[in-house]
């Protein structure tokens, strides 16, 4: 089986035997069903993919979808005369390069319709809507227009110069304009990025296209579910489950824990990254491939001076205007951090039309927790080893040792991280503090933050030999937080666990920004 991985070419897919997974059948209904598209996904999602297959597609060429879902669709495969603007693979952070490159494409297509360049005397919009008029004439058919990665000379931008990105918004929303202005002689337009721009204005000088990104019918679209793992790619699968020495069932456990858990609509229907998973094949090894890839420098530089911890932002139920609709402000980072994929929807409550959001699997949340963690506590170079250091004492039950550890590593945090002014910012770190320690460690552990009838534990974690409850308290007393433990009842539902069970407070003092007091029982 040969792997698809960087290949964004349906042709190339097909011609040279590559698998892919079957998706035509969506593509046929966005044909036809509609005019003006959108579609919001995280990168490497496969969405240039998409793309690619529309443009064949919508040049009817038939012969690259035979025996595949569409064949069996299609009938009469007309060709349409296709404009495919990328905007990949350019560096939009010098002044001029986004002007260029969408001079340099309406050029070739001049030169393809005959049509002298007037360049000197008209704006790049103008004469695109020349074009797409000189294409429905001469081909008898309107033109479908086709734009991948549409926001990359904003997001290039972003929170860098922000008189450039002025100038690209309104450079891009100029040029979208134009299929307000040639709507006669358009068949379909579909836009493709990782964020939507509404509240800035990029579309707003055209009508709005329909946005899927969040709609059940195409919530496949991109990405691999688990029927399509288990049909397609049941072999592989058989192949690094004998390489890890388990069976096929653990290992697709193990699969679906490391890549799956993406929803994209209120079916909840599970989403493998699927770059992650051609990846993992193709080497039989499971790794964190998309986050290693790189996290987009954008979203580095909002977080670098948000006001927001990730506790404060995760976990929590938010209305679709609250993370679906971008608007540029460093002060809420949220819908950003969501439509690039490093939190998805992970309930949704009908009653009150509400999403929980939280990580997708664990190659996002260590990866993810690791970068914030390292920024956050200034010590990148002994976060992640100690991390891995005290996973591993949980699992043999040496608290003493994780104790020693975890006083070990607050106390290289540096002094002016964790010396705070009053008493709210104090009782902020505290609580962040233990939230990054805790959620790293869950990555290699089975970790919940329950709620239980009488109240909310700190934390439990659970391996397969013991269960751990911690109850954290800040400049107060060991016997007050497990006089908590014991009077909320958290222990209760573990009495019949034939785990070894252990109830510890901590207590984190302000003054020394390590463990000050601590006993378990």
């Amino acid at each position: 089986m040969k792997y698809p991985i960087g290949i964004q070419s349906f042709d190339r897919i097909i011609e040279d035997g590559y698998v892919y997974v079957d998706k035509t059948d969506m593509v046929y209904s966005l044909a036809q069903e509609g005019s003006i598209y959108f579609l919001s996904r995280p990168r490497r999602f496969g969405k240039s993919l998409l793309v690619s297959t529309l443009k064949n597609y919508f040049l009817g060429r038939k012969e690259l979808f035979k025996g595949l879902k569409i064949d069996r669709l299609e009938k009469d495969w007309k060709v349409y005369p296709v404009f495919h603007l990328d905007f990949n693979g350019s560096n939009f952070m010098q002044k001029g390069v986004l002007e260029e490159r969408l001079d340099n494409y309406v050029s070739e297509w001049e030169a393809c319709y005959g049509l002298p360049s007037e360049s000197d005397r008209l704006d790049v919009g103008f004469r695109f809507i020349k074009v797409l008029r000189a294409a429905h004439e001469q081909t008898g058919r309107r033109a479908v227009v086709l734009v991948d990665e549409y926001d990359k000379p904003i997001l290039d931008v972003l929170d860098v110069d922000k008189n450039l990105e002025e100038e690209h918004r309104n450079i891009l929303k100029a040029f979208y304009s134009v299929f307000k202005g040639a709507d006669e002689h358009l068949q379909f337009v579909f836009l493709t990025g990782v964020t939507k721009f509404s509240q800035v204005s990029v579309f707003s000088g055209f009508n709005q296209p329909f946005d899927i990104s969040m709609h059940g019918k195409y919530e496949t679209l991109c990405g691999i579910t688990q029927e399509e793992l288990e049909n397609t790619f049941r072999e592989p699968m058989e192949r690094m489950a004998q390489v890890y020495g388990c069976t096929y069932e653990e290992m697709r456990n193990r699969l679906k824990a490391q890549y799956d858990g993406y929803h994209f609509s209120k079916n909840m229907t599970d989403i493998y990254n699927p770059f992650s998973l051609l990846n993992a094949f193709a080497t039989l090894d499971i790794s964190d491939y998309w986050f290693k890839s790189g996290t987009p420098t954008y979203l580095i530089r909002l977080l670098s001076h948000t006001n927001e911890n990730m506790d404060e932002i995760t976990g929590r139920y938010y209305a679709p205007k609250e993370f679906i609709d971008y608007k540029a402000d460093v002060e809420q980072p949220l819908p950003m951090i969501y439509q690039s994929g490093y939190l998805t929807i992970k309930n949704f409550d009908r009653d009150f039309d509400l999403f929980l959001l939280d990580y997708p699997n664990k190659e996002v949340k260590e990866g993810f927790l690791s970068m914030v963690a390292s920024k956050y506590f200034d010590n990148g170079d002994k976060i992640y080893p100690w991390v891995r250091e005290a996973t591993i004492f949980l699992r043999k039950g040496e608290l003493d040792n994780f104790r020693t550890g975890l006083t070990s590593f607050l106390a290289s945090i540096p002094y002016t991280m964790r010396r705070k002014e009053n008493e709210r910012e104090r009782e902020r770190y505290f609580h962040y503090t233990f939230y990054l320690i805790m959620r790293l460690i869950s990555v290699y552990t089975v970790y919940t933050e329950k709620v239980q009838s009488q109240g909310r534990v700190d934390c439990v974690v659970e391996t397969p030999q013991y269960v751990y409850i911690f109850e954290f308290k800040l400049d107060g007393t060991a016997d007050e937080a497990l006089r908590q433990i014991e009077e909320k009842g958290y222990a209760r539902e573990y009495e019949s666990d034939s785990r070894k069970l252990y109830r510890i407070g901590a207590v984190f003092s302000s003054e020394t920004g390590a463990i000050g007091d601590w006993k378990q029982l």
